[in-house]
């Protein structure tokens, strides 16, 4: 049966996305029908791979938590003592100097 040029293939109708998808949806139930049920918990408990890598890490961040606390405290900071504090001192400039200073600035 020609339609404006183009002819249908004999071996049935693969040129529309609906034919495709059919097609895979039976692959799909196909698949889903031979599969087995999953599975929700394991054969046996595994402690190595599930429970003792959290307790390790939990343990490490409460070190790390208390250390930096211990590190924190303000009892363990040195006190700045008062005499090591310098003194402002006041300066001396000699007369016209800031004269001088707006003459270079304007340059």
């Amino acid at each position: 049966m020609k339609r404006e040029g183009v002819t249908e293939s004999p071996a049935g109708k693969w040129t529309r996305p609906e034919d495709y998808l059919r097609a895979m949806a039976l692959k799909r139930t196909f698949r889903r029908g031979r599969r087995g049920e999953d599975r929700t918990e394991p054969e046996s408990p595994r402690l190595l791979l599930s429970t003792v890598p959290f307790l390790a890490l939990f343990v490490l961040l409460g070190v790390l938590a208390v250390g930096i606390m211990i590190s924190a405290f303000p009892g363990t900071q040195p006190q700045e003592h008062p005499a090591q504090v310098a003194q402002h001192e006041t300066g001396v400039a000699p007369k016209g100097w800031f004269q001088k200073a707006e003459k270079e600035f304007h340059r």
